[in-house]
């Protein structure tokens, strides 16, 4: 039974690549290692894998009547539960080759969902997971349900008698699923009103905000965890944040941040999953100012750069000054010469060597020109206090023969407490 439990599925890898596909929806050596490891994080075992190359894909099975039967035989002699394709399957496609197969088969898209499903921990996190489910889900419904598509009226064996006072069972489940959609969706906006009244609050006391965005498994967490000590799990594993997370961070005496951990891009999103998770995604909107991490350990990390900078540029913060933070700089091949320059900063998350520098950094990028004062207020002077309350960061305050008042103050508030400053 714990066996069973530890791995949910014996899964085969199939692959396609033809040169009539982009090369996005190509298959090859990487983008299987990638998926690989995708069912890893799933839950399930990685039994085999087969990479085809075609002229152009086949409109039934996508991979032909040859390989789909190679591919069953090698599922037989597995053991195999499970067929995952790394590019992405048409409704008709997965149903054939469900039925030719005799197991289930998903593809790329539909495993990061399950991925999503189960990492999705807040009510935010499952609302975006559950829209792109049902966005997914809608188009496949035909193939699903073809041993409901009879009327719920008479005889339900066709086109005679068939026009009784029910509805197709598929019917019903898409107009049920639109519905479901349209609740999603109106959740998630009551989401973002939430969000926006936070983010006011934090202009509001004028705290920055930082965003750590990155390629799936870069170490993101890790760095949020050596910042903040936040106590995230960092795992080894593809898609494991999938919920924003965000904490306060004293960057130096005068600068306080708050720090966002956002999920991990990665290869072939699907563009539904951006859309659905725009509202987590949308921070980078407000930030001001990003941290992109990037694993240097990985040799394709220059593409998985890439893959972040595209879809940075997707959701309008391409404008927002950022800082690439090379990650696991300490398993770097020696001799080998990473890239310099004033806005990049090779860090190990794990050890934190580096990350001293980084906080430099970021102190550097999100100077207000703030100072951290001693303050000598008279008692007839006591309304300044509200308003370093309201305007300034109020570190500590005693009651002497003055108001003694310890605050970070930016200079327009210095302009009206100048004379009160401790000489």
């Amino acid at each position: 039974m714990d066996k069973t439990e530890e791995v949910r599925d014996r899964v085969v890898l199939v692959g396609l690549n033809s040169p009539v596909l982009k090369k996005e929806e190509n298959a090859d050596e990487s983008t299987m290692e990638e998926l690989s490891a995708l069912v890893e994080t799933a839950g399930a075992q990685a039994v085999g894998i087969i990479l085809q190359n075609r002229p152009s894909p086949d409109p039934r099975t996508f991979i032909g009547e040859g390989k789909v039967e190679e591919v069953r035989e090698f599922c037989r002699n597995s053991g195999a539960t499970m067929v995952i394709f790394d590019n992405d399957l048409s409704p008709s496609q997965m149903r054939v080759l469900t039925e030719c197969l005799g197991m289930q088969v998903l593809d790329r898209c539909g495993l990061i969902l399950d991925i999503f499903a189960q990492r999705a921990k807040t009510k935010e996190g499952r609302l975006q997971v559950e829209l792109a489910q049902y966005q997914y889900l809608l188009p496949r419904l035909t193939g699903m349900w073809t041993h409901l598509e009879r009327q719920a009226g008479t005889s339900g064996k066709g086109p005679i008698g068939s026009k009784g006072p029910g509805e197709t069972q598929l019917e019903t489940d898409r107009r049920h699923i639109h519905r479901k959609i349209d609740k999603l969706r109106e959740d998630l906006d009551d989401v973002r009103r939430v969000r926006g009244t936070q983010r006011q609050r934090r202009r509001k006391n004028e705290i920055p905000v930082v965003a750590i965005v990155g390629y799936t498994n870069a170490g993101k967490s890790t760095l949020l965890n050596q910042l903040t000590g936040a106590g995230i799990p960092a795992n080894n594993r593809l898609f494991d944040t999938l919920d924003t997370t965000s904490r306060l961070l004293a960057v130096s005496d005068t600068l306080e941040v708050v720090v966002s951990d956002t999920v991990g891009f990665i290869r072939k999103l699907p563009h539904q999953l951006v859309e659905a998770f725009k509202a987590t995604l949308e921070e980078l909107e407000y930030a001001d100012l990003l941290l992109h991490v990037i694993d240097v350990s990985n040799p394709e990390w220059k593409q998985q750069a890439q893959v972040v900078e595209d879809l940075i540029l997707e959701l309008g913060a391409g404008d927002l000054p950022r800082i690439a933070v090379y990650n696991k700089s300490d398993l770097v091949a020696v001799g080998e010469v990473l890239p310099h320059g004033e806005d990049i900063c090779a860090i190990s998350a794990k050890t934190g060597e580096g990350v001293p520098q980084l906080l430099e950094m970021i102190d550097a990028r999100l100077d207000k020109g703030k100072r951290k004062v001693v303050l000598h207020l008279p008692y007839d002077k006591g309304g300044l206090l509200d308003m370093l309350y309201r305007e300034a960061r109020v570190d500590a305050v005693e009651y002497g023969e003055t108001i003694d008042v310890t605050a970070v103050c930016g200079p327009k508030v210095m302009g009206r407490v100048e004379p009160f400053l401790e000489q």
